[in-house]
């Protein structure tokens, strides 16, 4: 009998398994549409752009992916500034399940998110021939960035990346009750949508944009329990991805030290793995959302510093340059 209850419950399990949303059907030619992209399997996601007042031509392109349950739009207020005082263009996509992307809400899988940003690069690359393009990751962006940094043989590399407080939180700096909840719950109750109501977790020190975050439509405010699995997921890959990183890329690394989304020890652990081209900013007034915190232009101009220059100081004077980063703090 117990023998019976266990392959029930297996098969319980099976049935309830993490679900990804379906890939488009058709094979076609990827493409950059007006406000929008077309991927290779057919599928169509809004893209937001910024550009400099023409008759300028663009300086560098930055291809930036928003965070978990975000979307594009979170870049507007950096991108403007940066089109008109930097003379950079950035382009943002919603990412598959965010935004007005095909369906919100459902998980794609680090795979096809990593395959269309290859895709879009190869676009930008294409629109903008000769112009240095840098990739720029918030949060889960910036996990999607490294897990497709850290692949070998990798074709496609932009001229540098920034990492704004990336999500690493990966398993291995999880505590175990959180692992298990996990596992237990993506696989019984995949289809389940929780809020962040009642964490007391504040992302920015901006009260009125947080304001308008919560009421924006295109902002996830429940999401799947799957979906979390999968950013997990991602996060692992991530925090595994900075000694496979070629040393040659220019990487800089932004972080809040008042970030209650992004957890310190994690940061921390990663960044104590990376080698090579790589500079570090740790804010002291800083949260998880560096580009839109009320102190967010000094972030736009370490930037534009570092896009500009990857090896000139950095205005804010805000470059960590020892271990440890801070204090690890037990939370």
């Amino acid at each position: 009998m117990a023998k019976l209850l266990f392959a029930l419950l297996l098969l319980a399990l099976a049935g309830c398994a993490p679900r990804l949303q379906p890939s488009g059907t058709a094979q076609t030619t990827p493409a950059l549409l007006e406000n929008a992209w077309r991927a290779e399997d057919g599928a169509v996601m809004p893209l937001r752009t910024w550009q400099p007042e023409a008759p300028r031509q663009p300086q560098a392109v930055i291809l930036a992916l928003h965070g978990f349950n975000d979307y594009g739009n979170g870049f507007a207020d950096p991108a403007a500034w940066w089109a008109r005082e930097r003379g950079f263009a950035l382009y943002a996509p919603d990412q598959r399940g965010f935004g007005a992307a095909p369906y919100p809400g459902l998980w794609a899988g680090a795979e096809r998110m990593q395959a269309d940003l290859k895709e879009l690069t190869r676009l930008l690359r294409g629109q903008h021939p000769g112009r240095p393009l840098f990739w720029l990751g918030e949060s889960m962006g910036g996990a999607v960035l490294l897990a497709t940094l850290a692949e070998p043989d990798n074709a496609i590399l932009p001229d540098g990346a920034i990492l704004v407080g990336p999500a690493v939180w990966g398993r291995a700096t999880m505590p175990l009750s959180y692992r298990v909840t996990l596992a237990l719950s993506s696989h019984t109750l995949p289809w389940l949508r929780l809020s962040g109501r009642g964490l007391g977790i504040q992302a920015s020190d901006n009260i009125p944009m947080l304001r308008r975050y919560s009421a924006d439509p295109l902002v996830i405010k429940q999401t799947r329990i799957d979906a979390v699995y999968g950013l997990v997921n991602l996060m692992d890959a991530a925090l595994a991805a900075g000694p496979q990183l070629d040393p040659a890329l220019p990487l800089l690394l932004l972080y809040g030290v008042n970030d209650q989304v992004i957890r310190k020890e994690p940061v921390e652990r990663f960044a104590a793995r990376l080698g090579g081209q790589r500079r570090i900013a740790v804010y002291d007034t800083g949260w998880h959302m560096l580009l839109r915190d009320l102190q967010a232009e000094r972030v736009w101009r370490d930037i534009a510093a570092w896009i500009n220059d990857p090896a000139a100081a950095l205005p804010s004077g805000r470059e960590a340059t020892a271990q440890p980063l801070f204090p690890l703090e037990k939370n």
